[in-house]
């Protein structure tokens, strides 16, 4: 049967579609992620010890993000997309086999050099495919539906965290976190990649950097676009490591802990969905949906609740939101020959800024509780949303 013209785009966009939801959610289905938190706590190390580790795994992101992109646009996104969850699940093993504090440190070096060569080659080859199907339009509502599956894959693994820490302690739950690692890399092989390189290779790496750098430089639009991405991420995805210790310091037994990250997750599955009906927000609306997050963060860190653990699931839904519109902003910009090395320098002014979320977590967190230092880190998202209130009124002048 010959397919109509109509048919093979929609077809191309159903086998992408479908392999990018599954890779997302496969990703983040990691029994670890709500309790290893409690792991290093438990194995003996000091919140200094485990904000170091959270720092290490940043800065690893940091020294590879770039390169990483770079290197996709030399050569193949999808291979970079299969490579990284391999070293993820080798630091997984690492952290069960042998948990102390240098193999925590090991397992993050993996984890983040995983996690760099996937940043920016996996939002870069998913445009490029709905570009060339003629569907880049449905990019937005794509993404936060990746996201989505992403963070029901975080749910459904901190729903199941908790029986099996109970039947197989920290054991078990590595071992189903390495199984799901390996069926990433098995989904990613499967992502199409239509990308013509020219047949003496192309540029290498390092030239991709050096145009990429330079029509940031040159074009306002993209560094503005480029700028937003870190100034939205970077604060709660730091945040985000110490929630399970925000609530277990609400007077919660140990296994009712995982539940309530999937609360919170929840909350932040709901952000990913609105993603297509919410880019229609301008810059006005955006600042307005950071000011209101900053606001449910700081009230429901502060209130040491069970409601108050809701409000901050209110709170990472809005901004997982706006994490979504300002990478959709940056694609609609950037140019496909850059496009994951431009997506991997955002990823960088991220890392930075989680890195120093990590600094400033533990500087505070030495006198103060957790719910204190959440409520604290709720002013820079307030911040931001006043410049991008300030630079809608600039722009709206005469």
């Amino acid at each position: 049967m010959t397919l109509s013209p109509a048919r093979v785009p929609a077809t191309g966009v159903r086998r992408l579609t479908a392999t990018l939801y599954g890779y997302s959610f496969l990703d983040d289905f990691v029994l670890l992620y709500p309790v290893y938190a409690l792991l290093f706590a438990d194995t003996g190390l000091s919140l200094w010890q485990i904000s170091s580790l959270f720092a290490l795994w940043s800065i690893t992101g940091i020294l590879l993000e770039v390169p990483s992109g770079a290197w996709a646009d030399a050569v193949s996104r999808r291979l970079l997309l299969w490579l990284g969850p391999l070293l993820t699940a080798v630091g997984f093993g690492l952290w069960v086999l042998i948990p102390s504090y240098g193999a925590f440190a090991v397992g993050f070096v993996l984890w983040g050099a995983g996690g760099a060569l996937g940043s920016g080659a996996l939002e870069a080859l998913v445009y490029d495919e709905l570009d060339r199907l003629g569907a880049a339009d449905r990019y937005a509502r794509v993404m936060g539906r990746a996201r989505a599956a992403r963070l029901v894959g975080t749910t459904v693994s901190a729903g199941l965290a908790g029986p099996v820490v109970a039947l197989g302690g920290y054991p078990a739950v590595g071992a189903a976190s390495v199984l799901a690692c390996l069926l990433t890399a098995a989904t990613a092989s499967r992502f199409p990649e239509h990308r013509v390189r020219p047949e003496n290779g192309g540029d290498s790496w390092a030239t991709t950097l050096r145009t990429g750098l330079a029509e940031v430089r040159r074009d306002r639009s993209v560094r503005g676009a480029l700028l937003l991405i870190p100034a939205v991420a970077a604060v709660w995805g730091a945040l985000d490591e110490y929630t399970p210790l925000l609530v277990r310091d609400i007077g919660v037994a140990e296994a009712t802990v995982p539940y309530l990250i999937l609360l919170i997750w929840a909350g932040v599955t709901a952000g990913s969905l609105l993603t297509g009906p919410a880019e229609r927000l301008g810059t006005r609306g955006l600042a307005a949906l950071l000011a209101g997050a900053a606001l449910a963060l700081a009230v429901g860190a502060a209130a040491g609740t069970t409601a108050g653990i809701a409000l901050v699931g209110l709170a990472f839904g809005g901004f997982q939101l706006a994490e979504v519109l300002a990478d959709v902003r940056l694609q609609h910009r950037i140019d496909d020959s850059r496009r994951a090395t431009l997506t991997s320098v955002a990823s960088l002014g991220t890392e930075l800024g989680t890195v120093a979320t990590f600094g400033v977590y533990a500087l505070l967190g030495a006198d103060s509780a957790h719910s204190t230092v959440f409520a604290v880190l709720a002013v820079p998202y307030l911040a931001t949303a006043l410049v991008l209130a300030r630079a809608r009124a600039a722009t709206a002048r005469p």
